[in-house]
C-alpha cells in the first residue's frame, strides 16, 4: 500500500496597508552539514529481465558476452503470413470521407456531452483494451520491444565496461553516470509495458554486438540508436489499429526523445537543431537495429520487416573534430561498416574533445554552437553501398533485400520532408551527391541533426503519413550526421 504524506501550509494574509516583510539576510557561508536522511520503508523488487549479467567492481552490471554470432542459423528470412496479396501497396487518391473543414471556428455538429465536441476515436466511453489489435500492431510493437531490450543492455554495458577514470576523462562525472543508469532503468519499464501489450509471444532480450571502444564512442552510438528508436515509432504510431496501445506507446517514446537529446548533449552536439522530428517506416528502424543483434534464443518471436542493404557515408562528419571538414574521405573515421556505427574518437590530431574554445569544443555541455558545421548545403557526400543478399540480424538469420532498380537518387528524410538529390554513380556500388538546400518553413533548413538517407530508383513524392510507399524503391539505407 502506498502511503502519501500531505503537508499543508498556512498562509497569513496581512492587511493591504501593512509594510512588506524584510528580505531574509543573504547566506554568506555555504552549509557543510545537512543532517540525517529521512527513513522511509522500501522494498527492492528482483529484476525480471531474464538475461545473463555480471556485476563489476563499480557496481554496474552488463551481459556476459558482446560479440558476433558464430553459429549456424536454423531459420532464414523475415516471418511471413499465410499469403502475400500484392508486390506493393498502391498509391490511392485521398480518402473520400476526409472532407471536414471548419470555416467559422465553432462546433458544427451536436455535442455528445457538455464540453465534448463531436468526433475523435475511443471517446464514446468504451472500456479501453490495452492490447494489440492486428498483425500490423503486433509486428510494430514487437519491433519496439526489440528496441527497448537493446537500449536496456546498451545503457548498462558502457557503465560496466568503462572505468570511473575513463568517464571523468570524457567529462562525464558521477551525476552524469547516475542519469544514464536512470535511463537504463526507464527501459525496464518500457520493455515491461510493451511485453504486456503483446502477450505471451513477446520477444525477450538477446545478445548484442557493439562497435565502440571509448566512452565518447559509446555515447555517440547511443544518440544514434535512440534516433532510429524514436523515429521508428513516430513513423507507425498513428497507423496502429489499437488507439489504446498508441496512447501508452506515445508516453514511452516521449521519454526516448529526451534520452536522444541528452545523449546528443553528452556527445557535444547541439541538443536540438530541428523544428520537427522525423518519422520512419518500421523497416528502416529494423535495418539499423538488426545489425547489432548477435544472438537470440531459438524460440524468440521473429519480425516481418525488411532489412535493406547498408549505405555507407564515407565522409560522414566526425563529431569529435573541431573542423569536421577535415574528416577523412574514405570511411576510416567511422569505427566500422555498420549503418549507425559512431565516429572514431581516438584521433591523433584535430580533436575537439578537451578543447575549451567557444565554437570549436565538443565536450559534454547543455549546448554548443559550431563555428564550422558538421554539414552544409552543397557538401559533396560520398557513398558506398552493399549488394543485397547478406546475412544480418539475430543468429545471422535475416537477409538484406531490395526490390528497387538501379539507384538514381539520394533521398533525405528529415523534419516534415523527404527531398531528393541526383546520384552520380562513379564505380561498382560507389557514387556521390551534393547535399541539397531546402526549407521547412521560413529559413529553417530541412537537413540537420541525425537523419536517414537512402538511395532510390525513383524520386517518389511521399509525405510523413505515407513515407513507407518509398520502401519498394530503396536500394540501400544509411544514417547521416548532418548536425
Amino acid at each position: 500500500m502506498a502511503i502519501y504524506l500531505i503537508v499543508a501550509a498556512a498562509f497569513l494574509l496581512a492587511p493591504a496597508w501593512a509594510a512588506p516583510a524584510p528580505a531574509p539576510a543573504p547566506q554568506v557561508t555555504a552549509p557543510v552539514v545537512f543532517g540525517t536522511d529521512s527513513q522511509i520503508s522500501a522494498s527492492v523488487q528482483p529484476s525480471t529481465t531474464g538475461y545473463r549479467v555480471e556485476y563489476l567492481e563499480d557496481g554496474y552490471s552488463s551481459a556476459t558476452y558482446h560479440g558476433p554470432y558464430t553459429g549456424t542459423p536454423t531459420t532464414i528470412g523475415a516471418v511471413d503470413g499465410p499469403t502475400t496479396l500484392a508486390a506493393s501497396i498502391p498509391a490511392l487518391p485521398p480518402n473520400p470521407t476526409a472532407t471536414y473543414y471548419n470555416s467559422i471556428g465553432v462546433p458544427l455538429n451536436p455535442m455528445p456531452a457538455p464540453y465534448t465536441p463531436a468526433g475523435g476515436l475511443g471517446t464514446n466511453g468504451t472500456l479501453p483494451r490495452y492490447m494489440v489489435e492486428s498483425d500490423f500492431d503486433f509486428e510494430s510493437i514487437a519491433l519496439g520491444l526489440y528496441q527497448e531490450w537493446i537500449e536496456l543492455d546498451l545503457f548498462h554495458d558502457g557503465l560496466a565496461r568503462f572505468t570511473d577514470a575513463e568517464f571523468d576523462a570524457a567529462g562525464l562525472g558521477d551525476e552524469a553516470r547516475s542519469l544514464i543508469e536512470f535511463m537504463a532503468d526507464q527501459e525496464t519499464g518500457h520493455s515491461t509495458l510493451l511485453s504486456n501489450m503483446l502477450g505471451e509471444r513477446a520477444p525477450g532480450q538477446c545478445i548484442y554486438n557493439y562497435p565502440y571502444t571509448t566512452v565518447r564512442e559509446w555515447v555517440d552510438f547511443m544518440q544514434r540508436v535512440t534516433r532510429f528508436g524514436e523515429s521508428g515509432v513516430w513513423g507507425f504510431i498513428n497507423h496502429l489499429d489499437s488507439r489504446e496501445v498508441g496512447q501508452l506507446l506515445s508516453q514511452s517514446i516521449a521519454t526516448e526523445a529526451r534520452q536522444q537529446q541528452i545523449f546528443r548533449q553528452m556527445s557535444g552536439l547541439t541538443p536540438m537543431n530541428v523544428w520537427f522530428e522525423n518519422g520512419w517506416p518500421q523497416s528502416w528502424a529494423w535495418t539499423m537495429l538488426a545489425q547489432y543483434i548477435s544472438y537470440c534464443p531459438e524460440n524468440t518471436t521473429r519480425l516481418a520487416w525488411q532489412n535493406f542493404p547498408t549505405l555507407r557515408i564515407l565522409n560522414n562528419a566526425n563529431i569529435n573534430r573541431y573542423s569536421p571538414n577535415d574528416t577523412a574521405q574514405d570511411g576510416s573515421e567511422t569505427v566500422g561498416p555498420r549503418i549507425t556505427d559512431p565516429s572514431r574518437s581516438n584521433l591523433t590530431s584535430g580533436s575537439c574533445e578537451n578543447l575549451n574554445v567557444t565554437g570549436y569544443g565538443c565536450g559534454p555541455a547543455i549546448a554548443h554552437n559550431k563555428s564550422e558545421p558538421l554539414s552544409f548545403p552543397g557538401k559533396k557526400v560520398l557513398f558506398q553501398w552493399e549488394a543485397p543478399g547478406l546475412a544480418v540480424g539475430p543468429n545471422n538469420s535475416y537477409v538484406t533485400s531490395t526490390t528497387a532498380g538501379a539507384p538514381k537518387f539520394v533521398g533525405w528524410s528529415q523534419q516534415l520532408n523527404l527531398t531528393y538529390s541526383p546520384l552520380t554513380v562513379t564505380g561498382n556500388n560507389t557514387g556521390f551527391t551534393y547535399q541539397p538546400r531546402g526549407y521547412v518553413y521560413d529559413n529553417e533548413g530541412i537537413i540537420n541533426g541525425t537523419m536517414a538517407v537512402m538511395l532510390t530508383d525513383l524520386d517518389l513524392f511521399v509525405t510523413p503519413f505515407n513515407v513507407s510507399l518509398l520502401n519498394p524503391h530503396i536500394v540501400a539505407l544509411g544514417l547521416y550526421q548532418a548536425g
